[in-house]
């Protein structure tokens, strides 16, 4: 009982931080777009490098435009491109995963040993030289990360799909006249939606640090694009000057990896049916 309740404790303190976190970017958010209305592009060169201010709150960065209201739209972009990667490599791999796991057989050792070539490099190194090898880009660069990430949904869904396959209630379902679509879909599928959205939410965090990274270096989101990893770039020679300038793009980075591990941590907690059964 007392484990059950440090538990307890444990996600209401984890799903209260993602609350609060939320609330306080959303009012953030409301705040710059709602009163202050800077327009993200617009160069006032009379304006440059202004130190916090009301009109400002964040400063201006070496082209008079208002950064708080590029930190905001680089999230659309930085967070949006995290989004739309990672939805794509979980479609890619998850049905991957699926035959892979539930036909067997030669199809199983195929699709595996695919899977197994992809995973003989860090995906990091793969995704940069691939950015590299299709030229500087946004859209390369998520080609790129697509490249490297739906092995680990289809490693994941093969390997729930090859626990859940052989126990009696498949084979029940089986007799009963079920067809294979509808014991994936009914049975198994629910098995496997916890462990993707938990893995999901942890790899979200590392997507977002590769996009930052490599734009940073130039190989993903080009200038004026407000995107945090081409931000810190245009920052660096700034950097003494005006550190603020790197500062408030690297929080934000910070702030929405924490966030996803944060949730990648909650869902863990709650889709970790074994540990609740032994409690």
């Amino acid at each position: 009982m007392a484990v059950l309740k440090m538990k307890i404790r444990k996600r209401n303190w984890k799903a209260g931080m993602l609350v609060m976190l939320l609330i306080l970017v959303g009012f953030l958010a409301a705040y710059t777009f709602l009163f202050l209305k800077h327009d993200a592009d617009m160069v006032d060169l009379n304006s440059r490098l202004s130190p916090m201010s009301l009109l400002h709150p964040f400063g201006t960065d070496h082209l008079g435009r208002d950064v708080i209201t590029r930190i905001f739209l680089g999230a659309q972009q930085t967070v949006g491109y995290a989004f739309t990667a990672l939805a794509a490599a979980v479609m890619i791999g998850l049905p991957i995963g699926l035959v892979a796991g539930y036909k067997g057989g030669i199809i199983e050792r195929i699709l595996m040993r695919i899977a197994d070539a992809f995973l003989a490099f860090p995906d990091t190194i793969v995704a940069i030289v691939l950015s590299g090898l299709m030229g500087p880009g946004i859209e390369n660069l998520l080609l790129a990360i697509v490249f490297v990430k739906w092995v680990n949904y289809a490693r994941l869904t093969r390997s729930t799909v090859v626990n859940e396959r052989e126990k009696e209630y498949i084979a029940m379902a089986k007799i009963n006249g079920l067809s294979d679509g509808q014991i994936i879909r009914k049975h198994i599928f629910p098995h496997i939606i916890g462990n993707v959205l938990v893995l999901a939410s942890l790899d979200l965090g590392k997507i977002i640090l590769l996009i930052s990274s490599l734009s940073y270096i130039g190989l993903g989101a080009q200038p004026p694009a407000p995107e945090w990893g081409a931000m810190l770039n245009d920052a660096r020679p700034y950097f003494q000057s005006m550190p603020s300038l790197m500062i408030y793009p690297g929080l934000a980075i910070v702030a929405v990896v924490l966030i996803s591990n944060i949730a990648g941590d909650y869902l863990r907690d709650k889709f970790d049916v074994k540990k609740e059964v032994q409690l």
